[in-house]
């Protein structure tokens, strides 16, 4: 498998981008495919709370911390990156990938570079999607709509979406369903990764005692995302299919 970084992120905070990253590693988990995280909410970062064994908290303005992701993967055996950045630094990121020359080196083929727009309600949205545009003509980008937190969508008029979306000629959509709030909620508390709460463990490892109804909740959740996952290809994207 060629070296896969999926990034994470919005110019906007409170859309969800961690629960998306949440739900990317546990699909990629679920499908026998290792990966690893980098939580770029400096200094503590919310991903590394669910997912601690696999993720690393980063500066990805910091030279040294760019080395620990970029210089690492073609040498690190697991072959999939996930990247959360921090609400309002998905230019900002994207700008320091640049600028390593990491973008040039996926536009050659060397990496696969996957990019998970997480789309707010407003027409500020759309902004980002102009802006974000020059760094990912050549990415598999994805605009994803959260609705996890009761998020409504108001109807962008279809020209101006149009005119948005034909900047990037490759995008795809996602649509990320409602979760029960109660379900959400008593997640959060177990600081366990989406999929552990579903088998009724703890983060040790040890049975819980974790709601039936909540876990079926969570579960029906999870089967949507890896149906709007597998309907993007994102499998067959990371191994060049």
């Amino acid at each position: 498998m060629k070296p896969t970084v999926i990034l994470v992120g919005a110019d906007k905070g409170g859309v969800g981008k961690t629960t998306i990253s949440r739900a990317t590693l546990d699909f990629l988990a679920a499908n026998n495919v290792l990966a690893r995280a980098f939580d770029t909410e400096f200094p503590r970062g919310t991903l590394k709370r669910f997912h601690p064994d696999v993720t690393d908290v980063v500066d990805i303005t910091n030279t040294s911390d760019q080395m620990r992701i970029i210089d690492t993967l073609n040498t690190s055996q697991v072959k999939v990156t996930v990247i959360d950045t921090r609400a309002g630094a998905l230019k900002t990121s994207l700008e320091a990938l640049r600028d390593v020359g990491f973008l040039d080196a996926s536009r050659r083929g060397e990496f696969n570079f996957v990019v998970f727009h997480i789309l707010g309600p407003s027409i500020a949205s759309l902004d980002e999607i102009a802006e974000t545009a020059p760094f990912v003509t050549d990415a598999h980008y994805f605009l994803v709509k959260n609705f996890i937190n009761d998020t409504t969508f108001f109807e962008w008029d279809p020209t101006t979406y149009k005119s948005y979306f034909d900047k990037v000629k490759s995008a795809g959509e996602v649509t990320i369903p409602k979760l029960n709030a109660m379900a959400f909620e008593q997640v959060e508390i177990a600081g366990t990764p989406f999929s552990t709460f579903v088998s009724n463990k703890l983060a040790t490892g040890q049975p819980a005692d974790h709601s039936f109804v909540l876990r079926g909740y969570v579960r029906t959740w999870q089967a949507k995302i890896a149906e709007e996952l597998g309907r993007i290809g994102l499998l067959s994207l990371m191994t060049n299919k």
